[in-house]
């Protein structure tokens, strides 16, 4: 049943694309400012209106919501063609989300946790990307992508995504001693979505540039070359540096609040504008000082652990989790529909499901044994690593970023689209039986 009512909102969808590109017409033919604002409306309906349904009705399904939201946005892609024909919107759009996506996860694991499993989480998430972007590199030239689309590819993909896997790890119960490489999945996926944004600028500006790239040698030349690793350490260092000011910024409203709280003060619902106001702020100093602002807004989210103290900041932190699940989410995984129809996906299907299998079988594992080599995971968690990688929402910020920067390379959306759709399917319904047959899990 629950199937048969997914067939009918495609349906519907299908429906609602056929009969827009008139009621399109229409809206232009108003006056210009309310055309605008009429086709911004109709957009930002369909994605709320769509996005809730499938929430609602994935449950009970293998299907992820945000697989849903993902497929039914390219099956609406002329119905929200007004968004790509405003990039520059829907660049600041996903890039403001995804800032808060990204404090959201840094949230999730406890600052004191996270100091524990601090090495071997650095060392996946930031040496196992670089081993992922030269791992698939090579893959996809032999795939027959240019040297530039491979290499944007490869770091666009690159980034784990905790979208699909913390709800799967909420109704899984670990064994007390495997705790720990949860932890390390969850820190992980949330430390490398900033690794993966300063690496895929990076990336675009030897693009830009017109730097080699036809080689393995020749874009490590490049990559490493000492420019590139001082604008890298900048990223680094000043997207670090951003992130403890905005740490300061949620620490002197932690004791505003626990002021409040001493007073006997309810917890004021306008108080939720400042759990939104931090983070960007903290993303916009990160940019102003040339450092990355992902990288700024997971730090500041760590570093505070709102979710981790009095019960007092819960209220507002469980409406931001809501509002990002309910809003931030779909509105990214459905904006890949202005730049993938339907068409382009069935084109892509084959090298879309090559691109996704070596990423999973090959890249992965590779990534997950060598970046680990030095540290003291153990094979049991190394092997139930190498399933933890899903790819979600901040490659999809990623590949619309590129997209607005390099519109002729068209194989970049809807490529990045079909890696979601098979990581975000496949590896949360694998996950649970996996871990079972490693034995990790309580009877």
């Amino acid at each position: 049943m629950n199937y048969l009512k997914l067939f009918a909102l495609f349906v519907f969808a299908w429906l609602v694309n056929l009969a827009a590109p008139d009621l399109l017409v229409q809206m232009d033919g108003l006056e210009i400012a309310e055309a605008v604002l009429a086709t911004s409306l109709w957009c930002i309906s369909l994605m709320l209106g769509f996005g809730w349904a499938c929430s609602k009705l994935s449950a009970g399904t293998v299907f992820p919501s945000f697989t849903l939201q993902l497929l039914i946005g390219i099956v609406l892609h002329d119905a929200l063609q007004p968004l790509s024909l405003q990039l520059v919107l829907a660049v600041v759009v996903c890039t403001a989300l995804a800032a808060l996506i990204l404090k959201s996860g840094g949230d999730e694991i406890d600052r004191k946790e996270f100091l524990s499993i601090a090495w071997p989480t650095l060392m996946i998430a930031v040496v196992g990307y670089g081993i992922t972007f030269f791992v698939m590199f090579p893959l996809l030239v032999l795939l027959g992508l240019s040297g530039q689309q491979a290499a944007l590819l490869s770091a666009i993909i690159g980034s784990t995504d905790p979208a699909a896997l913390i709800p799967t790890l909420k109704h899984l119960v670990f064994k007390h001693v495997y705790q720990r490489v949860v932890n390390v999945s969850v820190a992980e996926s949330a430390l490398n979505d900033a690794v993966g944004a300063i690496f895929t600028a990076a990336v675009a500006d030897m693009v830009l540039d017109k730097s080699p790239m036809d080689s393995v040698e020749a874009l490590s030349q490049t990559l490493f070359s000492p420019h590139n690793l001082i604008n890298l350490g900048q990223q680094f260092l000043f997207g670090c540096v951003a992130g403890i000011v905005g740490w300061v910024l949620m620490q002197a409203y932690g004791k505003f609040r626990e002021r409040e709280h001493q007073r006997g003060l309810a917890h004021p619902a306008f108080d939720f504008a400042l759990l939104l106001f931090i983070p960007l702020a903290t993303f916009l100093l990160a940019q102003m000082l040339h450092g990355n602002g992902f990288l700024a807004a997971f730090v500041a989210g760590l570093l505070a652990n709102f979710n981790h103290k009095q019960s007092y900041f819960q209220t507002g932190l469980h409406h931001m989790e809501t509002h990002i699940e309910s809003l931030a989410k779909p509105v990214i995984f459905m904006m890949v529909g202005p730049f993938v129809s339907p068409q382009m996906l069935a084109d892509t299907a084959v090298s879309g499901f090559l691109v996704a299998l070596m990423f999973i079988v090959v890249a992965r594992p590779v990534a997950v044994f060598a970046s680990l080599l030095l540290t003291n995971i153990t094979l049991k968690e190394k092997l139930f690593l190498c399933v933890v990688r899903e790819t979600g929402v901040i490659p999809v910020v990623l590949a619309v970023i590129t997209v607005a920067q390099f519109p002729a390379m068209t194989l970049l959306m809807p490529l990045t689209a079909w890696v979601v759709i098979w990581t975000l399917t496949l590896l949360p319904a694998i996950t649970p039986w996996w871990a079972a047959k490693l034995k990790m899990l309580n009877e």
